[in-house]
C-alpha cells in the first residue's frame, strides 16, 4: 500500500468536510477504493490499485464520491441535467428530483428554453404563465433551503436559448446582486445568431409554446447586452450549443440543451456524469533546473482511472429512476486534470509560452486516447453502453472532461484544473488569532536555488500575491510565475481551446480579466472563444461583482459609547422591556436567543437557553450572554458585539441554509438579524457569505476581487473554473 502523501492543509480540508465520524484520511481512501472496486472480479487487487493512486495524490474523484462511496447512501455523481418541459407537472417534478440530487451533493443544470414566456396564455386555467425566469428563481429558492449532506449549498446552471422571448431579462437578471446567487447563467448561442451579429441583421424571438415570433431585435443589441452585463457582473456566460451538439455522441437520443453548473459537462435530459482528475504535477521528472513530462506513467494512470470511473457508474445510486435509466443508456464518465500550472512551473515553461499549448494538447490527447482504448476494452469485457451506435463499441459514451477541482486540488496539494495560480502567497488566520504566511512552494524553492530568497521578499509576495513588481526577481522567473490576472485573456482562451480539442465533453475554466479590462475586451474574448471552437466561456473581470457594495465603512452607523470619568457605565435596567426570541439549531442543540430592546429600539440585553439544560455548554453560553448584555447596556454598538462573536467555530451545524458555527456564532447571527436593521435579502447574503462582510472597514472586506470572504475561514474567495473558490480552505460553491 502506498504511503499517504498529504499536506497539512489537505488534512485540514478532509477533516472539516469529508471524513466521517471517527474516520482518518487513510480510512476514507480505503472506504472509497473498496466501494468502487466492488464490480471487479479481483476486488482486493483493484481496491489496492485505486487506493495507491489516491494516496499518492495522482488521482482523486469528484467530491460526492469521496463523501458517499461506501456509506450506503447518496449519489457518487457530481453533475446532473434535469429537463423542464412547459407543464406544471414537469416543473414540479424537476423541483422534487433536484431536491434529492442536491441533498447528497450533486450540482444541476437546467435549460429553461422550452418554457413559454412570461404572460403567455394557459388554456387549462385561463391564466398567464409566470415565465422562465420565475421558474429559475423558484428553483434557486429551493436550492437555498437544501444543504448538501450538511457540507455546502447546491450549485446550479441556468441556460436560456438566445431566441427565447425573455432573453433580454435573462441577460440582465443578475445585474443586481442577490438574485439567484446559487445559479450560474449562460445564454445558448447558435451559429446562426453569431452570423446575424456579424452581419448586423435583426433577430427574431420566438415563443417556444406557440412558435410565434413575439419580437424582433437587432442581433447586435442582444450581443451588446450580453457583453456589457458580463463585463459588469461576470454573468451571463455563453454556451455554444451548436458546437456542443456537433460532438454529441448520441444524437439519436436527443440534443444537448444544458450543462452542469460549471459548464464542462453538456448532458442529455436526466443524465449524470462521474468525474475524476489526474494531478499532472506528479508526472514531471526532474532534469537539471527544469523537467520533462513522464508520458508512460500518465498513460498508466489514465488506464486505471478510466476503469475506476466505469466502476463508479456501476456502483452508483441515483435519486430517481429516470436518472438511473438515462445514466445506464450512455454510461458517461469524465476524466480530467488538475495541477497543470504546477506542472508547467516544474518544467520551466511559462503559462503564456506556445510550448505550454503544445504540451497541453499532447497531455490531454494522450489521456483521451488511452481512455477511449480502455473503454473499448471494457466494452469487450463487460458490454458496450446500451445506446452505442459507434463503429468501435465503447463502454462509455464520453470519457474525458476538464472539471472544477477546487476542493480536490487542495487535497492533492496542487493548482486547480488548468487554471494559472491566482496568488503566489497569502496570509491565513489560524484558531489562536495568529496569522500564517503561505507561499507557493515552487516560488520559494526557485528563489532559494537562484539566490534571491529573503524574508522581506516573501513578506512582499504575501502582501501582494505577485512578483511582477519586485526588482530583485529575475525576468524569467516573473514570466514563469504570472498569476491568473497577469496572464492575458487571449492566453487563457488559447489554453482552454487547446485542451478542448482533445476532450470529449467540455472544459471548465474562468477567463480572468483585470479590473481595467474594457467592454471591448469582453467582446473580443467571447468572439475568440467561439472562433476557437470552445463549447462555452465564462469571464470574470476582477472586482466586478456587485457584492462589494455590501462592504460597510468602519465609521458608518456607529453609535458612541458614553464614558463617565474615563470609564463605561452600564445603564440601569427598566422594569419592563420588549424583545424577540429566536430558535437556532447549533451543534450543541436548539438554542433559544432572546434580544430585548430599550425605549429607543436599540438592543439592550441578551438571554440564551439551550434546549438541554445544565452542563458546560449552558454555562459558557450564559457567560457569553452576560458579557454581551454588559457591553450593550454600556453603549457598545451591537456591530462590535457581533464582530467579536461571529465565526467562532465549535461543532458547526446547518439551520435553514445558514451555517451556525457555534453557540456564540448563533448569538451573533440573532443579534445581526434583529438588532442591526438589515434588509432580509442583505441579511441572507451576509449569513451565506459570512458576517465578515459587515466587519471590515471599506476596502478590507473580502479580498479585493469583488467576492465576499469565505464563510468558513474568512479567506480570499476568487473566481476560477466558473466557480467561487476559497484559496485557503478550498470551500467552493460548486461540486468537484
Amino acid at each position: 500500500m502506498a504511503t499517504l502523501q498529504l499536506t497539512e492543509n489537505a488534512i485540514t480540508v478532509l477533516r472539516s468536510r469529508y471524513l466521517l465520524p471517527g474516520e482518518e484520511p487513510e480510512d476514507l481512501l480505503r472506504r472509497v477504493a473498496m466501494a468502487v472496486a466492488a464490480p471487479e472480479k479481483e476486488l482486493g487487487r483493484w481496491a489496492g490499485v485505486f487506493y495507491d493512486l489516491m494516496a499518492e495524490g495522482k488521482l482523486l474523484p469528484n467530491s460526492p464520491t469521496l463523501f458517499n462511496a461506501g456509506t450506503g447512501q447518496g449519489t457518487l455523481s457530481a453533475c446532473f441535467v434535469i429537463p423542464i418541459e412547459d407543464t406544471m407537472e414537469s416543473i414540479m417534478q424537476a423541483a422534487t428530483t433536484s431536491a434529492m440530487i442536491q441533498k447528497y451533493g450533486g450540482g444541476i443544470g437546467y435549460s429553461f428554453s422550452r418554457l413559454r414566456s412570461r404572460g403567455g396564455h394557459i388554456a387549462t386555467t385561463h391564466g398567464r404563465a409566470c415565465g422562465a425566469i420565475a421558474v429559475l428563481k423558484m428553483l434557486s429558492a429551493l436550492s437555498d433551503m437544501i444543504t448538501q449532506g450538511g457540507k455546502r449549498h447546491g450549485a446550479n446552471m441556468g441556460i436560456l436559448h438566445v431566441r427565447h422571448p425573455e432573453i433580454m431579462d435573462f441577460i440582465h437578471m443578475k445585474d443586481k446582486d442577490g438574485t439567484a446567487q446559487n445559479f450560474n447563467i449562460s445564454v445558448a448561442i447558435t451559429d446562426e445568431f453569431m452570423d446575424a451579429v456579424d452581419r448586423d441583421v435583426d433577430w427574431e424571438l420566438v415563443d417556444p409554446h406557440t412558435q410565434e415570433v413575439t419580437k424582433t431585435l437587432p442581433a447586435r443589441q442582444i450581443w451588446q447586452a450580453i457583453v456589457e452585463s458580463a463585463w459588469r457582473t461576470g454573468d451571463p456566460g455563453l454556451f455554444f450549443i451548436d458546437e456542443a451538439n456537433r460532438h454529441n455522441p448520441t444524437p439519436h437520443l436527443g440534443d444537448l440543451e444544458s450543462t452542469n453548473p460549471c459548464g464542462e459537462v453538456p448532458l442529455l435530459p436526466h443524465e449524470a456524469c462521474n468525474l475524476a482528475s489526474i494531478n499532472l504535477a506528479r508526472f514531471v521528472l526532474p532534469v537539471g533546473k527544469d523537467g520533462r513530462f513522464d508520458f508512460p506513467e500518465l498513460e498508466k494512470v489514465a488506464r486505471i482511472a478510466t476503469r475506476f470511473l466505469d466502476d463508479v457508474v456501476t456502483v452508483n445510486q441515483f435519486p430517481s429512476e429516470d436518472v438511473a435509466k438515462a445514466v445506464e443508456q450512455t454510461r458517461k464518465i469524465g476524466l480530467g486534470v488538475m495541477g497543470w500550472h504546477d506542472a508547467l512551473v516544474r518544467m520551466g515553461i511559462p503559462y503564456e509560452d506556445p510550448r505550454a499549448l503544445e504540451l497541453g494538447e499532447r497531455v490531454m490527447g494522450a489521456i483521451t486516447r488511452v481512455a477511449r482504448e480502455v473503454s473499448a476494452e471494457l466494452a469487450r469485457e463487460r458490454g458496450p453502453y446500451p445506446a452505442c451506435r459507434e463503429a468501435t463499441p465503447l463502454r462509455n459514451a464520453t470519457r474525458t472532461c476538464i472539471a472544477p477541482t477546487g476542493s480536490i486540488s487542495a487535497i492533492a496539494g496542487c493548482s486547480s484544473g488548468i487554471e494559472p495560480v491566482f496568488a503566489l502567497a497569502y496570509v491565513k488566520n489560524v484558531l489562536d488569532g495568529k496569522q500564517l504566511r503561505e507561499v507557493n512552494p515552487y516560488l520559494e524553492e526557485t528563489a532559494k536555488e537562484r539566490g534571491f530568497y529573503s524574508s522581506d521578499l516573501m513578506e512582499e509576495v504575501a502582501r501582494t500575491g505577485s512578483v511582477q513588481h519586485i526588482a530583485s526577481v529575475p525576468e524569467d522567473v516573473k514570466r514563469l510565475f504570472k498569476t491568473a490576472l497577469e496572464v492575458s485573456y487571449q492566453a487563457h482562451i488559447a489554453m482552454q481551446a487547446a485542451f478542448q480539442r482533445h476532450t470529449d465533453l467540455a472544459v471548465s475554466k474562468t477567463i480572468n480579466m483585470p479590473n481595467n479590462a474594457t467592454v471591448a475586451d469582453v467582446d473580443s474574448a467571447y468572439r475568440m472563444a467561439y472562433a476557437s471552437k470552445c463549447k462555452g466561456i465564462t469571464i470574470y473581470r476582477d472586482g466586478s461583482k456587485a457584492a462589494q457594495v455590501l462592504e460597510v465603512p468602519g465609521a458608518k452607523g456607529k453609535e458612541s459609547a458614553a464614558p463617565t470619568a474615563g470609564r463605561l457605565v452600564p445603564r440601569e435596567r427598566p422594569s419592563v422591556v420588549h424583545g424577540v426570541t429566536e430558535r437556532l439549531r447549533t451543534g450543541h442543540g436548539n438554542t433559544y436567543i432572546t434580544i430585548n430592546f430599550d425605549e429607543q429600539g436599540k438592543p439592550f440585553e441578551v438571554f440564551t437557553a439551550l434546549g438541554k439544560a445544565g452542563g458546560c455548554d449552558a454555562a459558557n453560553l450564559e457567560a457569553i450572554s452576560r458579557l454581551a448584555s454588559l457591553a450593550l447596556r454600556s453603549g457598545i454598538p451591537a456591530t462590535e458585539v457581533v464582530e467579536q462573536l461571529r465565526s467562532i467555530t465549535c461543532h458547526p451545524a446547518w439551520d435553514q441554509g445558514v451555517l451556525i458555527k457555534s453557540a456564540p456564532d448563533a448569538v451573533a447571527i440573532a443579534l445581526s438579524r434583529h438588532a442591526l436593521g438589515k434588509s432580509t435579502e442583505e441579511q441572507r447574503l451576509r449569513e451565506s457569505y459570512g458576517e465578515q462582510m459587515a466587519l471590515f472597514p471599506k476596502g478590507k472586506a473580502g479580498n479585493g476581487h469583488g467576492q465576499p470572504p469565505c464563510p468558513e475561514c474568512g479567506g480570499p474567495v476568487l473566481m476560477q473554473e466558473g466557480c467561487a473558490v476559497c484559496q485557503v480552505c478550498a470551500w467552493n460553491r460548486c461540486g468537484d
